[in-house]
């Protein structure tokens, strides 16, 4: 035993990494010496960040990497540690604070993901034990386990069909919540399984775990006593996947071959990161400066002391001799000692309150999101939810938007519009009208006029009632209405069937084709045995024998079926793309259906054509004998089978075409318009197929008609029958010179992507699909890869719209890596409603769920969510437009008020001999960030509206003024930093000139240094408070109370401080000194004279500005004299100057 371990270890030859043997149901296989049981991850799934044993150090250790966070813990232990002029508790207790409030939040947050993960993991199960069914708790599944799944349950783990309560071994499951598709998927059992699951001897090699949903590869070893051990091959058709819902089939069983954090739906979530907002990453930019301010202070006072201090009777005057021990300590330790204290002195330039506020006003602001009435959706009865409070900010930033397809921009519900029979419409809404000169008739077809012939017609319904894949489910409800795709299944035609029933398939497509054939008399009765039976026209039932189906693939673009009819003839039915038939039959028959087929393709419908042939006996052994060498083939199946189609698929005729609408959800053309509007870029990232996707854009206008699309895709690769590489690099260099070299470029040299409706510039949209893409990630040299990402992003970052179609989830989220990461940072967005998009969202720097019919698992790994995509536009518009300028304004404001607080304390130095003296009592400096001016900025980081949130959403424009981070930005952080450097300077030598008269009391005493300190204070807090009523637009009763009430407060406070002698104080420093302060003349009029001189350039500025006449509040938003959409306003102007000026569209 050891020397086999040692072998393991060592040696590797049996460390097998590229496949895993699992034995089912635990059993050790004949032949086998020594049974050792292979180990694997459990069943857990865990989305959460903490425990509750790294939760303290981890989350200590996110909150100091904040520059603040660490700055201010390291001034605390130099208070603990040196005798500093201040008390450790004045940085102490702020920090604590921060710490505290932070660490709640995020607690709480974190909860809530191990409630939901606690619900996934705690489902109880049926697994098969010692000859019984067993309940247990879902994390508790081993590989190996065999596990029962009931009819509408999700599979706890990804499993091997063994057996299934359906007599031909198959069952039908969803996958909404992997790869967006709400429809019917048939998986197959493992063929000659024994009945008796107890007793089956048998193991699994398989491939270890791999993200792809499509792709498992493996085999099933079968013993039975006294025989060889039998082989099967198993494939994705026989792989039950985590997430997928069971559907019209009683029950199955499944031996689990991947658990936990090892299935493929957890391999394609992204890894949870620390999500950090661009507005937190200007603070840190502008922190480091301030800190750059502080050092710089404190080594300038530094050395002028000892400059002083050299003078003669400066170091040690006659009224304050050193101690001995002061004599003994080294100069240069002195000096470091001074400098740190010095440090202290200043360190309130550093507002560490600031991160308290903005985790407050991140929190608080995040219920105006949910209590939004606008984002309450009746049909579910819920509203917005805030998963995470921390990128409220970023709503209001977003440059590209990611979103998915099914279920987010549709409604995954296809209805049957129209078809065209042999030249001729049959529109089933319209009656008797005249469309593009041919005939429009409804009804059924004893109805019609017998313009396409009744022959053809019928040949045409048949063919719809014949070639799919679709189920009859009986439905046990007393209307017949199938819950998942929620239509009658005789509606149209009540009578056409004895029994109530509803239809499931495998393409959402396939079902509103069968129900359109319905509609005109032609009802799909199911299939018993391989026989397929349809009711006609005149209620006969028509029975065919199905021998093949040539399913779908993207390449071929077409799906058929070969059938036989009681009398022996064979047909092939063929449907698909018409690109894809109309080159397989004759080209006078492509004339006459091809105008109906253009003509709905821009109407945004899903096409497709239909085609027959009729085989002879010949033809269909030689094309039987080849499908059934191909399906037996190990190597190369998909190929073999390919050739085959295309070999039978050939010599077709054609009948007509259909027409299928996939529905919009409410509003998704004017979000995507309005989105477009606001200068982003929109990208659908979808699994489903191309042609699906591409019509779902043209329907959301993000494709329009002049749009010429750029293609690469496993189609365009293989045309002209050269490598794929080669011809993915010919593609990329004529696509680069089309969309990049050859467009026309502004002034300051940037492509113009933006949509223009007016003038002549080519528009471009690009299409990749999921097999391109991995292709152009994963070139052969990493050269070449580098050089095809960057062609790649460059062209489709000067298309107007994107759309890539056949991902994986996994792509998804590199596709928003590549972009996120791209020249810029742009900041992205990702939108998706099923665990499909979780990758995306994740990944994206803000991540939205939509809560739709495809389950939780978005709305649960999203930083928001919302009921319906049309509430993106106000999500975006409005609130993500106000909370970045909210915030914007907050951090500048308290950099602002912060180096007016502590410049003068720096100029106090000169003239106090840099003895390091205090300017401000010690209340006053723990109080200032702490009350006296917090509540008012508070309130106006959530209240403000400096432009109505009606303006916003009509006004799309008004978004792109705040892109690029616009308000935080070097430029207006300048101006507030020159702005508290005058103020300071008004502040300091404004009442120092006051001073210069010596009797300002009526008793001829002079004023103290504290009553200097006071003075300065009251003017600053005054002055910074009224500069912040000015600034704000939008007044209600809350900021009149926190603006007046902080300045009534203050005054207050200073009577009551300085009005009682506190026993807990060694010296009563501010004994009497405001009121004794109030009692002079000359300070009431000193203090008003320097709040108006401080605020006068700013309100000049803004008297400067301010437009004559009231003419502009009458003019539209956003529009100009000569009538164009214009930008009102630059946002890295500070909001001050805008308080009085253009701003006709404020609210009041």
């Amino acid at each position: 035993m050891l020397r086999r371990r040692l072998n393991r270890w060592f040696s590797g030859e049996e460390r097998r990494v590229d496949s895993r043997t699992i034995y089912i149901g635990h059993w050790p296989c004949p032949g086998t010496d020594t049974f050792i049981p292979p180990k694997f991850c459990d069943n857990r799934i865990v989305s959460s960040k903490y425990t509750v044993w790294n939760f303290l150090p981890k989350n200590l250790f996110e909150q100091f990497r904040r520059i603040a966070n660490f700055y201010f813990l390291i001034i605390f232990l130099v208070q603990v540690i040196v005798d500093t002029p201040t008390s450790p508790v004045t940085s102490g207790l702020p920090l604590f604070f921060v710490i505290t409030v932070t660490a709640i939040k995020q607690g709480y947050e974190d909860w809530l993901r191990h409630k939901a993960d606690n619900e996934v993991n705690k489902y109880l199960v049926n697994v098969l034990e010692n000859g019984g069914s067993v309940r247990k708790e879902s994390e508790k599944i081993k590989v190996g386990d065999i596990v029962e799944v009931l009819e509408d349950e999700t599979f706890p783990c990804d499993l091997i069909l063994l057996q299934s309560s359906r007599d031909d071994d198959t069952c039908f499951v969803t996958t909404a919540s992997l790869d967006g598709e709400s429809n019917h998927k048939t998986h197959f059992t493992v063929p000659d399984i024994q009945r008796d699951l107890d007793s089956l001897n048998a193991n699994i090699e398989c491939e270890q775990p791999q993200p792809d949903l499509y792709k498992f590869v493996g085999r099933m070893n079968i013993y039975k006593e006294n025989q060889d051990s039998a082989v099967r091959s198993l494939g994705p058709e026989n792989l039950l996947l985590k997430g997928a819902t069971l559907k019209n089939t009683k029950k199955v069983y499944g031996v689990a071959v991947y658990t936990g954090m090892e299935t493929k739906m957890a391999l394609n979530y992204q890894g949870k990161s620390q999500k950090r907002s661009a507005v937190e990453k200007s603070i840190n930019a502008f922190l480091i400066v301030y800190l750059c301010i502080l050092i710089s202070k404190a080594l300038v006072c530094t050395t002028l002391k000892y400059v002083w201090q050299s003078h003669p009777g400066h170091d040690e005057p006659w009224y304050n001799h050193k101690t001995q021990k002061e004599k003994d300590t080294n100069l240069y330790l002195k000096m470091f000692t001074d400098f740190l204290s010095f440090m202290v002195l200043f360190n309130f330039i550093i507002p560490v309150s600031m991160y308290v506020t903005v985790e407050m006003q991140k929190f608080l602001g995040s219920f105006f999101i949910s209590w939004d009435k606008d984002f309450y959706d009746p049909e579910i009865k819920e509203g917005a939810l805030v998963n995470t409070s921390d990128l409220n900010e970023e709503l209001g930033q977003v440059e590209y938007v990611f979103t998915d397809k099914t279920g987010t921009l549709t409604q995954n519900n296809m209805e049957f519009i129209e078809c065209c029979i042999d030249g001729f419409q049959y529109n089933y809404r319209d009656s008797r009208t005249e469309l593009d000169g041919f005939c429009t008739t409804d009804g059924p077809i004893s109805k019609l006029h017998e313009k396409a012939g009744r022959e053809k017609e019928e040949l045409f319904l048949r063919a719809l009632c014949l070639c799919h894949t679709v189920q009859v489910k009986e439905s046990l409800q007393a209307d017949g209405v199938d819950e998942v795709d929620g239509v009658d299944g005789v509606d149209g035609n009540p009578s056409s069937s004895p029994e109530q029933c509803c239809y499931i398939a495998s393409s959402p497509d396939e079902v509103a084709l069968v129900k359109g054939a319905m509609k005109y008399g032609f009802t799909f009765m199911g299939m018993e045995s391989k026989t397929m039976k349809i009711q006609n026209r005149s209620e006969e039932i028509e029975e065919y024998e199905l021998l093949h189906v040539l399913n779908f693939d993207p390449v071929r673009r077409r799906m058929s079926v070969i059938v036989k009819t009681k009398r022996g003839e064979i047909f092939l039915f063929c449907k698909g793309a018409d690109s894809s038939i109309f080159p397989r039959v004759r080209l006078e028959e492509v004339e006459r259906i091809r105008m109906h087929v253009d003509r709905n393709a821009m109407e945004g419908y899903r096409t497709l054509c239909v085609a027959y042939r009729q085989l002879s006996q010949e033809e269909y052994k030689r094309a039987n004998a080849g499908l059934v060498e191909a399906r037996l083939a190990l190597q190369d199946r998909e190929e073999k089978l390919g050739a085959v189609y295309d070999q039978v698929e050939r010599d077709m005729k054609l009948i007509g075409a259909t027409a299928v609408e996939d529905r919009l959800q409410e509003e998704a053309a004017e979000t995507m318009e309005a989105l477009h509007g606001a200068g982003m870029k929109v990208w659908v990232l979808t699994g489903d197929k191309m042609e699906t996707a591409k019509s779902t854009c043209y329907a959301c206008r993000l494709f329009q008609r002049n749009t010429e699309l750029l293609e690469l895709t496993v189609r365009t690769l293989e045309e002209g029958g050269r490598k794929r590489e080669e011809r993915l690099h010919e593609l990329l260099v004529d696509y680069h010179k089309r969309a990049v070299q050859d467009v026309p470029r502004d002034k300051d040299n940037v492509t113009n992507v933006c949509r223009s409706w007016s003038t002549g510039v080519q528009e471009f949209g690009f299409i990749i699909d999921g097999a391109t893409l991995s292709l152009v990630l994963n070139a052969r040299s990493e050269a070449s890869t580098s050089h095809y990402k960057s062609m790649f992003l460059q062209i489709c970052q000067n298309c107007t719209a994107v759309l890539c179609c056949r991902m994986a989830p996994l792509q998804k989220a590199q596709i928003v890596k590549l972009v996120k990461n791209s020249k810029g940072s742009p900041i992205t967005l990702s939108i998706g409603d099923g665990a499909n998009d979780v990758s995306m969202i994740l990944e994206a720097h803000v991540g939205i769920g939509v809560k739709g019919k495809e389950g939780r698992q978005a709305v649960r790994n999203s930083d928001y969510a919302i009921p319906k995509l049309k509430h993106l536009k106000k999500l975006l518009l409005g609130h993500g437009h106000l909370y970045y300028v909210r915030i914007a304004n907050l951090v500048q404001y308290f950099f602002y008020k912060n180096l007016c607080f502590i410049l003068p304390q720096f100029l106090y130095q000169f003239f106090c001999g840099y003895s390091q003296q205090p300017l401000y009592d010690a209340a006053y400096l723990t109080m200032y960030n702490i009350c006296f001016t917090s509540m008012p900025i508070l309130a106006y980081s959530l209240l403000e509206q400096h432009i109505c949130i009606e303006t916003l959403l009509e006004v799309a424009p008004l978004y792109r003024e705040n892109a690029k981070n616009a308000m935080l930005r070097w430029h207006p952080f300048l101006y507030w930093t020159v702005l508290g450097i005058f103020q300071g300077l008004v502040f300091f030598f404004g009442v120092h000139h006051l001073f210069s008269n010596p009797a300002l009391q009526d008793n001829g005493q002079v004023f103290g240094n504290w009553t200097f300190g006071t003075i300065v204070f009251t003017v600053l807090v005054f002055t910074v408070t009224l500069k912040l009523a000015l600034d704000t637009r939008h007044w209600t009763w809350i900021n009149h109370f926190v603006i007046w009430g902080s300045l009534a407060f203050y005054v207050f406070f200073s009577f009551f401080w300085g009005g009682i002698i506190w026993p807990f104080l060694k010296q009563q420093r501010m004994y009497f000194v405001f009121a004794n302060m109030l009692s002079s003349v000359s300070a009431w009029l000193i203090i008003i004279l320097l709040i108006v001189i401080s605020l006068l350039p700013d309100i000049l500025l803004v008297v400067i500005r301010h437009p004559q006449g009231p003419a502009p509040r009458q003019k539209k938003p956003g529009q100009s004299n000569a009538g164009g959409v214009r930008s009102p306003r630059s946002s890295a102007r500070p909001l001050l100057l805008r308080t009085f000026s253009e701003e006709y569209n404020t609210v009041l």
